[in-house]
């Protein structure tokens, strides 16, 4: 099915969250395609997205509480200074992705997200400079027609990864995009899409 749902409750939704994991839905609902500004927001969707890399992205999602209880609630600034024993103590945290790379990339995107926001523009400003302050609402009808990345994403990711980022390959970067409201990509059919339109611009 890539096609919009229709769900007991009268309401169209994208297909991928299914219909019958509330939890998911409810991300799909409030979260997905939402625009985020807040910095440190997007280092955090960033850093989940690097360790979805792989994996899927429920699978992440339903580790997220594990993921900011062991990152220290996403704070770039302590995990930039992360040592030897505290990736040790989360390469043996069953709640989270243990994976080294990921976890040292984690470590050098906070010194890199640290460096933006101490030399400017900001993360935010930075991120949302891409797409000249404001969501690009595309009108898909289908899953089939969303792209896994574009040149958009491939700039972003150029970018980034030029200033110390890791995980940031254009198809991560193109669903992040999708997951923060930079580009409004429910199908046209689904609830979501016609009221989340209107919303983003610069705060």
């Amino acid at each position: 099915m890539s096609g919009p749902l229709l769900h007991t409750d009268g309401k169209h939704r994208c297909p991928w969250p299914g219909k019958d994991d509330a939890f998911y839905i409810a991300y799909h609902d409030h979260e997905w395609g939402v625009p985020e500004y807040d910095d440190r927001a997007l280092y955090e969707k960033l850093m989940l997205d690097g360790f979805q890399a792989g994996l899927s992205w429920i699978t992440i999602l339903r580790k997220r509480e594990n993921f900011r209880k062991a990152f220290d609630g996403f704070q770039p600034e302590k995990i930039a200074r992360y040592d030897a024993r505290k990736k040790a103590k989360l390469m043996a945290d069953a709640g989270i992705v243990r994976n080294r790379l990921k976890v040292d990339g984690a470590v050098l995107s906070a010194r890199a997200y640290l460096d933006a926001m101490e030399k400017g523009p900001g993360f935010s400003a930075l991120l949302w400079d891409f797409m000249d302050g404001k969501p690009k609402v595309n009108k898909f009808r289908d899953t089939k027609q969303l792209p896994a990345e574009t040149p958009l994403s491939q700039k972003m990711s150029k970018e980034l990864s030029a200033r110390g980022f890791k995980f940031v390959g254009p198809t991560i970067v193109y669903a992040f995009m999708q997951a923060v409201g930079m580009v409004n990509d429910h199908l046209v059919k689904c609830h979501c899409h016609e009221r989340l339109a209107g919303k983003g611009g610069r705060k």
